[in-house]
């Protein structure tokens, strides 16, 4: 039982609501997203962190990054935009110091990884291939592509096929790559990276906004622009996650405006395996051990024995 919070919580009925990812079984279809969660660490003093599906860590670069300058957040109409500029000490940093302290969570530890040319994904993704317990990369093709004058892996097949091409070979963990939804035609990448070795699609990533200060005519965000996440997108996010469903054979990360168990589900029935949760994380850190516990309520309600069941099962 849980009761560091006042909130209770028993460990959820497992059979029902264990779903596979690749070669990964997952105790539940709820996890966290990158850069939402820390290295949960910061949220292991609200609850128990094995009670998740999995934890998608903050995301890991080559060497240490500052990140934006400020304000590098803000909120908006339903949502937030962030321009926190991946900030993060590096990848040795996190094998020497954060592994060894979120190794023993009973559940999947996924590192997000990232980079501004292909070598830099590479040297990351090798270096994490002897830590045991981080059972699963996401590779996030958001990155601007230095060598291409600033373009994105993501927004091109060609380039998005180069660097998961690269990261596979160099991976010996599940390869889970992150989609950006700032394309023409978003199936046509997921399809590009399946047939280059990932074995699973997170989607979608942050969509781009800008916010304006009209009394001092400047922009809120030191960037100008930033990623949009929360309620605001999840229409979009779920219009996307439905089509890639059918162009794919691999299963998926439902990612976008998730605040409670019914936007889950949904999110399931368009077609993820499983969903992460980001921008609810600040509002309540208790909110996946919810959603967690509506998912389970609902297949209760509703005479449905395991969660898989959902997947993909909208009548459209």
């Amino acid at each position: 039982m849980l009761r560091r919070t006042g909130v209770r919580y028993k460990f959820f009925e497992m059979g029902k609501l264990n779903v596979r990812i690749h070669e990964l079984e997952f105790k539940n279809p709820v996890t966290v997203a990158s850069g939402t969660f820390g290295f949960g660490l910061e949220m292991s003093e609200f609850f128990n962190l094995s009670l998740l599906g999995g934890i998608f860590v903050k995301g890991l670069t080559v060497k240490n990054r500052e990140g934006n300058d400020y304000p590098r957040m803000a909120e908006t109409a339903s949502g937030m935009l962030n321009s926190v500029g991946l900030q993060n000490k590096g990848i040795d940093y996190f094998r020497d110091f954060i592994y060894p302290k979120i190794k023993d969570f009973d559940t999947h530890i996924i590192a997000n990884i990232n980079g501004s040319t292909i070598e830099e994904y590479v040297e990351v993704a090798e270096k994490l291939n002897d830590l045991d317990r981080v059972t699963a990369v996401e590779l996030n093709i958001s990155c601007p592509n230095v060598r291409e004058g600033g373009l994105h892996f993501g927004i091109s097949c060609p380039s998005a096929i180069a660097v998961t091409k690269a990261v596979r070979r160099a991976c010996n963990k599940t390869l889970i790559v992150k989609l950006s939804p700032n394309v023409t035609d978003i199936a046509e990448i997921a399809m590009a990276v399946e047939g280059a070795g990932a074995d699973s699609l997170s989607l979608i990533n942050t969509l781009l906004g800008m916010a304006v200060n009209a009394e001092t005519r400047k922009p809120v965000l030191s960037t100008v622009t930033g990623g949009l996440s929360g309620p605001a997108i999840k229409p979009v996010a779920l219009r996307m996650v439905w089509k890639v469903y059918k162009a794919v054979k691999i299963p998926l990360f439902g990612i976008g405006g998730i605040m409670n168990a019914t936007d889950a589900i949904e999110f399931i029935l368009a077609g993820s395996s499983a969903v992460q949760v980001g921008t609810a994380n600040f509002i309540d850190p208790l909110i996946s051990l919810k959603i967690i516990k509506g998912i389970e309520e609902y297949l209760d309600r509703h005479g449905i024995e395991s969660v898989t069941e959902l997947i993909g099962g909208l009548e459209a």
